[in-house]
């Protein structure tokens, strides 16, 4: 069976998704960070040197990057689902947005959650950082304009993997910000795969 390897806090959810889209069985193994250091515990760095979430390991495969892994999946279990023909321009289209959630897009998400936690002394990277949140997510929000998923008519790979950014997006801006992310958000979190990833872990 599928073993996807979960630290708490990190984003797994999207593997756990995919899965439950494929309809393939898996099993959630999840690790608690030091509540110190916020590291990985041993026993997942014994799985992936970095200590790092999600990991996949189906039989003698172990993938990590969720990219990687939704790549993986689809590729292994997809039987042509979620995602385009290759050699289309979807398809590139479709790379390009699977590796630009957290190539790009992560970043000043990341940058805002980290600089906060210095305080005053970070105040002098807030301007930057919200503009560059806002370049991203005025992007992604155009390129849903007239369209429920970012390829395409129908879900692929790379709305499940920039679903993450657009949950924080909208968490962070609220959805009067982002009309058409709002609108993504609600249309994936009503999947019933997305309700039984959920359901089966939380993670």
């Amino acid at each position: 069976m599928i073993e996807i390897h979960h630290l708490n806090e990190s984003r797994s959810r999207r593997i756990t998704w995919m899965l439950e889209e494929l309809g393939e069985p898996y099993e959630v193994i999840s690790y608690q960070r030091d509540a110190r250091t916020r590291l990985a515990p041993p026993e997942l760095m014994a799985i992936h040197p970095l200590g790092k979430a999600p990991v996949l390991r189906d039989k003698d495969e172990l993938v990590i990057e969720s990219g990687a892994i939704i790549e993986y999946l689809v590729r292994q279990y997809g039987k042509g689902r979620f995602a385009p023909a290759m050699g289309t321009a979807d398809y590139n289209r479709y790379m390009q947005f699977l590796h630009y959630a957290e190539g790009s897009a992560m970043l000043p998400l990341m940058l805002k959650l980290y600089v906060g936690r210095l305080g005053d002394a970070g105040a002098p990277l807030h301007p930057r950082i919200e503009s560059e949140l806002q370049n991203h997510l005025g992007y992604l929000d155009r390129e849903l304009n007239q369209r429920d998923y970012f390829v395409g008519n129908s879900l692929t790979g790379a709305d499940v993997q920039l679903s993450f950014v657009a949950q924080v997006a909208l968490r962070g801006a609220g959805r009067d910000a982002y009309p058409n992310l709002g609108r993504f958000v609600d249309l994936i979190e009503a999947r019933p795969a997305y309700q039984r990833a959920i359901a089966q872990s939380g993670a």
